[in-house]
C-alpha cells in the first residue's frame, strides 16, 4: 500500500483500540481498513498498533492517535488501562513522519461539524444544522470524556480536550448521597467519572443495598457486569437493575446541564459507547427532568437541544478531519 497516500487514525480507550487507514488526497476523509481490536490482549499501544498494520498490510505515513487520556507531553499514560508510551519514541518505532496525539473527548468533538441528521438521535429540543458553538460533548463508556466545540462555520471550529468528567459528584438525594459515601469508601473520592461509566453503573448497583459499606472497602469484591445489569434492566426482570439504571440516567440529566451551565452550551452531545444501547430507557427516566432542574438558569437549559451520536466510530471521524486540517504541520 502507498504510504504517502495512506494515513492512519486510531482512537484507544480503556476496553477497545480502534484503527482506520484514510486517503488524504480525499476532500472528505473515508475510513477504510476499519479494525476494534481489545486493548486486553495486547501489552502496549505499540505492539497493538503493529499488529493492526500487518494485519491491512500497510505502512502509513502519519498518524493521529486518540487517547482516553489527558495529553499534555510526550509521555502518555492512559487514564483506564495500563498503557504508557513516549510520543516520540512511539513514531520512532512505527516509522512515522509525523504523529499527532489527541484526547479521545477531543477527538470526537473535531467529529462533530462533519456528522448529520442520520448520525444522532434528539433527546431534548429538535435537530438543526450545526452552525456556531459552543458546543458540549460528554459521554460515558470505559470512563466519562468532557469536550467543548468552538467556533462556526465561518471561522472554523476548534476542539477543546478536557478532564471534566473527573469533577466531584454532587449527590442531589438520599440516595445519591448513599452512593457518594460509598464510592468515597471505595476510592477516598467520589467523581462524577466513578458513576457515569461502565464500572460505575456496575458500582451505583452495588452500593444500593450495601449501607455498611462492606463491598465497598473489600478489596477484592467482585461486582456485576455492566452490559448485564443493562440487560436485565431493559427485560425487567430485575428491579434492582432498573434501579441502577435509572439512578445513572438521573445523574447524567444533572451533569449534562451542569455542563451545559459550565460551557454556555447552545447544543450538547452524547457519545460514547453505554448510552446508545438504552435511549427508550433514558427518554423514559428522570434524566429531561434532571437536566432542567437547575432553578434560576432553567429557562438556559430549556434552550439546549441534547443529541445522542449514533455515527459508529466518532473518534476515528474526528481523529481523520484533525489529521487532514493539520496535514502540513507535524506536532512530533
Amino acid at each position: 500500500m502507498d504510504n504517502k497516500n495512506t494515513y492512519l487514525v486510531a482512537d484507544i480507550g480503556g476496553t477497545n483500540a480502534r484503527f482506520a487507514l484514510i486517503n488524504p488526497n480525499q476532500s472528505a476523509p473515508q475510513l477504510s481498513e476499519l479494525k476494534v481490536l481489545q486493548c486486553a490482549d495486547f501489552a502496549s499501544l505499540q505492539h497493538a498498533t503493529e499488529h493492526y498494520l500487518a494485519l491491512v498490510s500497510a505502512s502509513p505515513s502519519k498518524a493521529a492517535i486518540a487517547v482516553a487520556s489527558p495529553v499534555t507531553g510526550d509521555e502518555i499514560r492512559l487514564t483506564n488501562r495500563a498503557w504508557s508510551f513516549s510520543q516520540k519514541e512511539l513514531k520512532e518505532h512505527l516509522h512515522f513522519d509525523e504523529l499527532h496525539v489527541l484526547n479521545d473527548f477531543g477527538a470526537v468533538a473535531h467529529s462533530i461539524p462533519a456528522l448529520s441528521e442520520a448520525d444522532s438521535v434528539t433527546l431534548h429540543g429538535s435537530y438543526s444544522a450545526l452552525s456556531g458553538g459552543p458546543v458540549s460533548i460528554l459521554g460515558p463508556g470505559t470512563g466519562l470524556g468532557v469536550a467543548l466545540l468552538v467556533g462556526d462555520l465561518t471561522h472554523g471550529w476548534n476542539a477543546v480536550a478536557t478532564e471534566g468528567g473527573h469533577v466531584s459528584f454532587a449527590p442531589l438525594n438520599d440516595e445519591e448521597y448513599q452512593i457518594a459515601r460509598w464510592l468515597t469508601a471505595r476510592f477516598g473520592r467520589a467523581s462524577t467519572e466513578r458513576l457515569l461509566c461502565g464500572t460505575g453503573l456496575s458500582h451505583i448497583y452495588a452500593a444500593l443495598d450495601d449501607k455498611d459499606f462492606s463491598l465497598a472497602i473489600n478489596p477484592n469484591a467482585t461486582f456485576l457486569d455492566p452490559a448485564d445489569i443493562v440487560k436485565a434492566a431493559l427485560d425487567g426482570h430485575d428491579l434492582k437493575s432498573r434501579r441502577a439504571l435509572a439512578r445513572f440516567c438521573s445523574v447524567l440529566g444533572s451533569v449534562a446541564g451542569d455542563i451545559a451551565l459550565m460551557h454556555g452550551a447552545r447544543k450538547i452531545f452524547i457519545a460514547g459507547g453505554m448510552v446508545p444501547r438504552f435511549i427508550p430507557f433514558l427518554r423514559s427516566s428522570s434524566f429531561r427532568e434532571k437536566f432542567l432542574s437547575k432553578g434560576r438558569m432553567t429557562l438556559f437549559v430549556e434552550s439546549v437541544p441534547i443529541h445522542v451520536i449514533t455515527h459508529p466510530m466518532p473518534g476515528l471521524l474526528g481523529s481523520a478531519r484533525f489529521l487532514k486540517s493539520t496535514n502540513n504541520h507535524a506536532t512530533t
